[in-house]
């Protein structure tokens, strides 16, 4: 493959790199050239000083660009991480830029909020098709029982439903509805009207088309110009993209949309720390403006508005979900209309992000809110 960066690294340049990435690696067990599967494979020589000034970034296009190869991008990942070595992604500069680009911006405004839906979401229905199972579910599956991934994703959305404790009549929003999945899920298994809110065009075309006849509503909308009373609130693998800015007001835009004795449930990605990152290579190639929350962010902004009945920590089940949308879509790749670069950048995502998710560098939550309602809530699993 040939790269579209050019290198003008010396080769003095180049042996200092490879020497300070050697360094770096030796706690991990990952060998450059080396026989292991988690070995990198190192086909050229600019690799080294690349990834030495651009850090994540340089590492993933460097791999989009066919300058290394490794049988098995997750455990690299999983034992880069397990040593600790998560901080290398960031460089210098980029940690500057992004602190002043997060200080000074609400990256996630109204009006840059269908970003990520114009960049990830409408990528492609196809691709997502041959990737995701038949629920469509784009978020972590539920293993617990579960043999296959659509087994989990089931699991998942079931998980959410009885976790709401739905009944027939109730109103439902679903915040982030994707595909709609959960949609389709509730309304037809409990009998609910169900009102999906997407940023994504090419997933609410989706979305109508899966969920005609059933009694679901789906709508091209920011969250937060939404109006009405819901007696039940799903949020499914949105929350990463609400960005710190506008924690307060989404949950503010819960409550309000919130009927009195109503329960909201919130399954995101989460970070173990409050501190404002993003993982370069993600930022730019995948999620665009997207923020992992902390336990901390998430029940700050709900203090004396809402009440947190349960929370759950499923974030080890992301790894095989992840894994599993790998080999789909690596078996579905020779019949889809994308190029080599795309096929290793979406290689590159899942595999390296399943790594961070064994290595427990990343969470998954569920968690279950109410509005003061008296009583007990027990959460089922």
């Amino acid at each position: 493959m040939t790269s579209n960066t050019a290198d003008k690294s010396t080769p003095q340049t180049h042996s200092r790199a490879r020497r300070l990435i050697e360094k770096w690696l030796a706690p991990t067990g990952v060998a450059l050239n080396g026989t292991q599967p988690w070995d990198l494979q190192i086909h050229h020589s600019g690799f080294y000083s690349r990834v030495v000034r651009q850090g994540s970034l340089g590492l993933g296009e460097s791999y989009m660009d066919g300058w290394w190869s490794c049988a098995r991008i997750d455990q690299f990942i999983e034992r880069v991480l397990l040593a600790n070595l998560g901080e290398r992604a960031h460089t210098r500069r980029e940690k500057l830029l992004y602190h002043l680009q997060t200080s000074l911006t609400n990256l996630q405004s109204r009006t840059r909020a269908f970003i990520v839906g114009e960049q990830h979401y409408d990528f492609g229905n196809d691709l997502f098709e041959a990737m995701l199972d038949e629920t469509m579910c784009y978020s972590c599956g539920y293993w617990k029982g579960a043999d296959t991934l659509h087994e989990a994703q089931v699991a998942k959305l079931d998980l959410a439903a009885r976790k709401l404790q739905l009944r027939p009549g109730m109103r439902v929003l679903d915040i982030g509805c994707g595909w709609g999945s959960f949609a389709e899920h509730a309304a037809r298994h409990y009998g609910v009207h169900v009102t999906g809110i997407t940023i994504s065009r090419e997933q609410a075309e989706l979305a109508r088309t899966r969920c005609e006849g059933l009694d679901v509503d789906i709508l091209l909308e920011d969250y937060r110009d939404l109006e009405g009373s819901f007696d039940r609130i799903v949020s499914i693998g949105m929350f990463e993209h609400v960005g710190q800015k506008n924690y307060q007001t989404y949950f503010d835009t819960v409550e309000r949309l919130l009927a009195p004795d109503g329960l909201f449930v919130l399954h995101t990605i989460g970070s173990n720390n409050s501190e404002i990152g993003a993982d370069p290579f993600i930022n730019r190639y995948i999620f665009p403006n997207g923020v992992l929350p902390s336990v901390a962010q998430i029940a700050m902004p709900t203090e004396n508005a809402m009440v947190m009945e349960d929370w759950q920590n499923f974030g080890a089940d992301y790894d095989r979900t992840l894994m599993a949308w790998l080999k789909n879509i690596e078996s579905a790749w020779p019949s889809l209309p994308y190029d080599e670069r795309t096929q290793r950048m979406f290689r590159y995502y899942l595999a390296s992000c399943a790594g961070a998710f064994r290595a427990r560098d990343l969470q998954l939550w569920q968690v279950v809110f109410s509005r003061r309602r008296s009583g007990r809530y027990d959460a089922p699993r």
